[in-house]
């Protein structure tokens, strides 16, 4: 017995399912499955019509998940990937630059916890906070707050 392939609809709904996608996300990773021509813009022209594709969810579960961990320049990148508006993002970067300090000490607070002893210890510190999107700056006052607590 065949089974029918799944509708572009049925493929978008089951990714939607899974967590928020933009509807730039959901074009990238549909396209392969498209048979004719626009089928795939109706498609999730429709889902946008019934809110099942807000790119305002999007932001705010990619916040809630992701900016406990990460500075405000990787957010605004990984944003930039899922196809945000540009106006959306330095919204989303702004809101998260009040915090940086806080989130970054805290992210190093968990993953080393005592301060550098040497020069290649703090190397290794300011690079893990940099890789995780910390603006420079940011990192050297956790770095120097945390020297000063000891």
């Amino acid at each position: 017995m065949a089974f029918a392939a799944p509708s572009l609809k049925g493929r978008a709904l089951r990714l939607l399912g899974q967590r928020e996608h933009s509807r730039a996300e959901l074009q990238r990773k549909l396209a392969k499955y498209e048979e004719e021509p626009g089928a795939l813009a109706r498609a999730l022209d429709e889902l946008a019509a019934k809110d099942f594709i807000s790119e305002t969810r999007v932001v705010e579960s990619m916040l809630h998940q992701r900016a406990p961990r990460l500075g405000a320049l990787r957010v605004r990148q990984e944003l930039a990937q899922k196809g945000i508006a540009p106006d959306a993002i330095a919204q989303a970067v702004a809101a998260l630059q009040a915090t940086e300090f806080e989130r970054a000490r805290e992210v190093w607070r968990r993953r080393f916890g005592v301060p550098a002893q040497d020069a290649a210890a703090r190397a290794k510190q300011t690079r893990f906070l940099l890789a995780r999107g910390f603006a420079g700056a940011v990192v050297a006052k956790v770095l120097r707050s945390a020297q000063a607590d000891e």
